[in-house]
């Protein structure tokens, strides 16, 4: 399982607002181009955004669901883009001085990515998702 840390200067409910705004998805995911559609009760559990990876003209798309919801605590969803197979991806978040700790973790759980070894598949999710905690930390600043 990948496993990155950060910490992010804003207070954890800022940053659940980020994360309750479907459309903001493509902004901080690394690999995500563009939304398609995002349910009405995203981000309640069961949910789904439709987004797209890739760069065109080779796009997949993707639809992530929500498997649990609990600001300002905890996020889990599980994006599912065939034929690479799906990930569930883990965002726990504990109040700090001046911010608060963000930590992400990531596991292939289907398909093509559960046969590759768990410590060769944590590497590019891993160096992925320092980016992709970088620009969530923007993102809470910009919406107040």
């Amino acid at each position: 399982m990948s496993t990155n840390v950060r910490h992010i200067r804003c207070t954890p409910e800022h940053l659940f607002e980020v994360l309750a705004d479907g459309w903001l998805f493509p902004v901080w995911v690394v690999g995500a181009s563009r939304m398609r559609d995002v349910n009405e009760a995203w981000p309640h559990v069961g949910s789904q955004l439709h987004h797209s990876f890739g760069v065109s003209p080779l796009l997949i798309n993707d639809t992530t669901t929500v498997l649990e919801w609990n600001p300002p605590h905890r996020m889990v969803v599980q994006p599912a883009g065939w034929p690479l197979g799906e990930t569930r991806v883990v965002i726990d978040v504990k109040a700090r001085a001046e911010g608060c700790l963000v930590r992400l973790r990531e596991l292939a759980v289907r398909g093509p990515g559960t046969f590759v070894p768990r410590g060769v598949m944590d590497v590019p999710m891993y160096i992925r998702n320092v980016e992709t905690l970088k620009r969530l930390g923007y993102l809470p600043s910009i919406r107040r």
